[in-house]
């Protein structure tokens, strides 16, 4: 069974700018508007997810990411709640987050490298990818050391650490992924085979617990990268791919833009949870 989270919010200390590059308009016409998504990393958990005191997600699955939420501009408190508990009650986890208009990106709650609950924003980069390429970003977020990424049996990223991520233009087509740790040939996720479409970013995520033997990727996938966006593209559902589910490489799209995310996030486990 898994032990309940506690977790305390810690007071403002500073802002972390997230942005991407130049990009088309990402919302037309909806300029006040921004785009955010939602990746659920932690095993044994499932939530629900409110912004501001409203109800954004509803019976939140680990392993699962969202479509992107269209949002209006502003600073969202969000708050997430075991499934079912009332909102009157401490949050498992907390953040406030400042979208400013056109912004994407995805927010994750996940896991420590040492097993502690916590939220992690991250930009998604949407911009064009040369023909016949596609983008491939991995983003630790599993309570496990160093890893690295293979593509064919060959390191494509290597001594990855949570919660960084990397980033590398590929060829298109489909190849044989896997997560090693570090500087071996030790296999803990995989392997399965990721479809890179051209013009698309790729991104992956490698989340759950060593200790627990219940590592697994997730991963969203954004289309229209081949020429400049002139719309959104939007839709689509995350799944976790494990030795069990090697086929789960689901898609979906969205725009570009800023993030700016504030406040610092402490975290502390009941009396005797250590990842």
């Amino acid at each position: 069974m898994t032990p309940r989270l506690r977790l305390t919010l810690a007071a403002s200390a500073g802002a972390c700018a997230l942005a991407l590059g130049t990009a088309a308009p990402a919302l037309a016409g909806d300029s006040d508007k921004a785009m955010v998504s939602v990746f659920h990393g932690i095993p044994g958990m499932t939530v629900d997810v409110y912004a501001n005191g409203d109800k954004l997600l509803s019976d939140f699955k680990p392993g699962t990411v969202t479509a992107p939420q269209s949002l209006a501009a502003g600073t969202y408190d969000i708050q997430i709640f075991e499934a079912g508990q009332s909102p009157d009650g401490t949050p498992a986890l907390e953040k406030k987050v400042e979208v400013p208009e056109g912004g994407n990106a995805t927010v994750a709650a996940h896991l420590s490298a040492r097993g502690d609950p916590q939220l992690t924003a991250y930009t998604n980069d949407v911009s064009q990818v040369d023909p016949g390429k596609a983008r491939l970003t991995v983003r630790h977020v599993a309570a496990a050391p160093a890893v690295d990424v293979r593509a064919g049996g060959q390191p494509v990223f290597s001594d990855l650490t949570n919660p960084k991520e990397d980033t590398a233009e590929v060829d298109a087509g489909t190849v044989n992924a896997d997560v090693v740790l570090a500087g071996t040939d030790t296999v803990a996720i995989g392997p399965a085979d990721l479809n890179l479409k051209d013009g698309t970013s790729n991104v992956v995520y490698a989340w759950g617990s060593a200790a627990d033997k219940n590592l697994a990727l997730a991963t969203q996938t954004f289309s229209g990268m081949e020429s400049a966006p002139r719309a959104v593209h939007a839709g689509g559902s995350g799944a976790a791919v494990t030795p069990n589910n090697p086929d789960a490489w689901p898609a979906w799209a969205a725009a570009a833009g800023v993030l700016t995310v504030t406040g610092v996030l402490v975290a502390r486990r009941a009396a005797g949870r250590r990842g």
